[in-house]
């Protein structure tokens, strides 16, 4: 019996999906790695074995806030009553806090909380702009880890080093669910600086103590609330053996066709982040070129897309011009509702996460 079970391997994705550059020549020319998708037979995690830690660096190129959408604000106000629930009146430290949204959120309901993340660009005298190290010294009563565990090579000795720097306490932690990216065909959601892929199943052996979980974002993800003293290494004893789905790539093609019979209307990919850079990647890499690349973010706005080099327009380049033939490709169906309020229900719209 090998120690890994093989799942999934592709080729020369760029590294950070959501670093943003000024020319399309440096975007096309970002530094790209590999993945092989791996169940690791001891622990029953999963991850790329090909991942290189010492690759990535993030900066304040890094461009992954979300909470300028309305459907995702609603998302953080749910994880907001989570956090009330479990740790009211407690002070917080998040790991990985990112721009600073949520710790700012969760400020204006009153909680004590500091951050840790190099990305962060504000001026808010909470967030310290490192990453999480013991030597910071900073404990609080409870620790917060929004997408962060799935970026870390080792997550359990990183949830470790918090546990020992914190001397314990609760954890919330926050990850995309490798469950949902198969169900749904998700090819776009598996990429590089994400290592690590995880099911509810996964932290229930990695944890002895959880105090609530489930899964939230229309499914997309799953959370739970544990006892960081309760960490260990999980165990994996033949149960879950993991597989992907029979035809998981198939939309590739399918996508990839409406593309190119598009001759006459143009197609226009709403999402420039992780999903969107997958998918206008594989797109382009079968001769399906998308004309416009639309983000509601400023930031990313006027920038350009890693590997492919694809231009970010703002949503109002979608003006009288385009006609009702355009097709519209939702890199997210959760947006889907505020997407064609926002276009008038102009245009022909695809889910790239669900079978159209």
């Amino acid at each position: 019996m090998t120690d890994y079970n093989s799942i999934y391997k592709v080729e020369q994705l760029p590294i950070f999906q959501n670093q943003m550059f000024d020319t399309a020549q440096k975007a096309r020319a970002c530094v790209k790695g590999d993945i092989e998708l791996v169940q690791d037979l001891k622990t029953g995690l999963i991850f790329n074995q090909a991942f290189q830690p010492d690759l990535m660096e993030y900066s304040a190129d890094y461009q992954n806030e979300q909470a300028i959408s309305s459907a995702f604000k609603e998302h953080l106000n749910n994880v907001t009553k989570i956090i009330q629930t479990h740790f009211e009146g407690e002070d917080l430290l998040e790991v990985g806090c990112g721009k600073g949204r949520f710790l700012e959120l969760l400020q204006s309901r009153g909680f004590n909380i500091i951050g840790t993340d190099p990305t962060y660009e504000g001026n808010n005298s909470s967030v310290i702009r490192q990453y999480f190290d013991s030597n910071l010294k900073l404990q609080a009563d409870s620790i917060i880890l929004r997408h962060v565990l799935e970026h870390v090579k080792n997550p359990i000795d990183f949830c470790s080093k918090i546990r020992d720097a914190n001397r314990g306490g609760k954890i919330y932690i926050e990850v995309p669910c490798f469950e949902w990216i198969l169900k749904n065909h998700a090819w776009f959601d598996i990429y590089y600086e994400h290592v690590n892929y995880f099911r509810l199943s996964d932290f229930q052996r990695m944890f002895g103590k959880i105090y609530e979980s489930g899964h939230i974002f229309g499914g997309q993800y799953i959370y739970l609330i544990a006892d960081l003293d309760s960490l260990r290494t999980p165990v994996y004893e033949g149960e879950e053996w993991v597989s992907m789905p029979d035809f998981f790539l198939h939309t590739v093609k399918h996508y990839a066709h409406i593309i190119k019979n598009s001759t006459d209307a143009p197609c226009v990919i709403w999402g420039g982040a992780s999903k969107g850079v997958i998918f206008s990647l594989f797109m382009s890499q079968i001769g399906a070129t998308v004309d416009y690349v639309v983000d509601i973010n400023p930031a990313k706005q006027g920038k350009y897309l890693p590997a492919t080099g694809s231009l970010v327009h703002p949503p109002e380049i979608l003006t009288d011009d385009f006609s009702a033939d355009t097709n519209l490709f939702v890199m997210n169906s959760n947006y889907l509702p505020e997407i064609v309020n926002c276009t008038q229900n102009k245009f022909i719209y695809f889910t790239v996460d669900h079978e159209n």
